[in-house]
C-alpha cells in the first residue's frame, strides 16, 4: 500500500487556453455561460431545456438561434438553472444579455 515516492507517476497537466462548455461552446472562467445559446446547450437538448422552462421546441429553439429569452420565461429560467447547478443564472444576468442584444440591434 505504501509506494516508494519514485514509483508514483505524476498525472500530465493538461491546460486550456479558453474553458469551454460540455457543448463547446465558451463560457466564462466560473463556468457561466457567456450567451443565451451557451445557456441553452447546458441542457442535454432544446427539448430538455422546453420543457424545465415550460415553452414549446420551436420557442426554445428561436431563443437560442436568436441568442434572446423573452422576460415571461425568465423565472422559470432562473429556477431551472438553480436545479442544474448552473451558477449565476439570474434576472440580472438575463438582463445583461437582453441590454447586449438590443445594443447590437441599433
Amino acid at each position: 500500500m505504501n509506494e516508494h515516492p519514485a514509483s508514483i507517476s505524476a498525472s500530465p497537466v493538461i491546460i486550456s487556453r479558453s474553458p469551454t462548455s460540455i457543448s463547446g461552446l465558451p463560457t466564462s472562467i466560473s463556468g457561466l455561460p457567456t450567451s443565451i445559446s451557451g445557456l441553452i446547450d447546458s441542457w442535454q437538448s432544446i427539448g430538455a431545456f422546453a420543457a424545465d422552462v415550460g415553452c414549446g421546441y420551436e420557442a426554445a429553439r428561436q431563443m437560442r438561434r436568436r441568442g434572446r429569452i423573452a422576460p415571461q420565461h425568465w423565472p422559470h429560467v432562473v429556477a431551472a438553472s438553480r436545479r442544474l447547478g448552473i451558477a449565476g443564472v439570474s434576472y440580472e444576468w438575463l438582463a445583461g444579455r437582453a441590454a447586449a442584444m438590443q445594443g447590437e440591434a441599433a
